[in-house]
């Protein structure tokens, strides 16, 4: 899990942007540790820095004044709201995997690349 004062740092595919998550973590929260491990799963899939803010504080009350959660976690994609409560894995998932379509990571093959293409 990460830790509240680690952060999860992977370098992205070259072409690829880093996404930024916040996730303000309140204390004995289920759906918080929760969120945490669907995060360090999704971690090895995509590009990401995930930051733990601790609700109580300054930061997480600053966060949660602003964006007036319903539940917690609070969980922020490059510092916009994405969710509160249960950690949507599958939206999330998809955001970031249309990230990575818009941000290819392979160029495209020139014609002299390809054999038995004569460009």
């Amino acid at each position: 899990m990460f830790s509240r004062s680690t952060r999860r740092t992977l370098e992205p595919p070259r072409g690829a942007t880093r996404v930024d998550i916040t996730v303000v973590h309140a204390a004995a929260c289920h759906y918080c540790d929760d969120a945490e491990r669907a995060l360090e799963v999704l971690a090895q899939r995509f590009a990401m820095r995930v930051r733990v803010v601790d609700l109580e504080s300054a930061e997480g009350l600053r966060l949660t004044a602003a964006h007036r959660p319903a539940m917690s976690p609070l969980v922020l994609v490059d510092g916009r709201f994405f969710s509160a409560g249960r950690l949507p894995r599958k939206k999330l998932a998809a955001l970031l995997e249309r990230t990575a379509v818009e941000h290819p990571t392979v160029e495209p093959a020139l014609p002299s690349d390809v054999p038995g293409v004569v460009g």
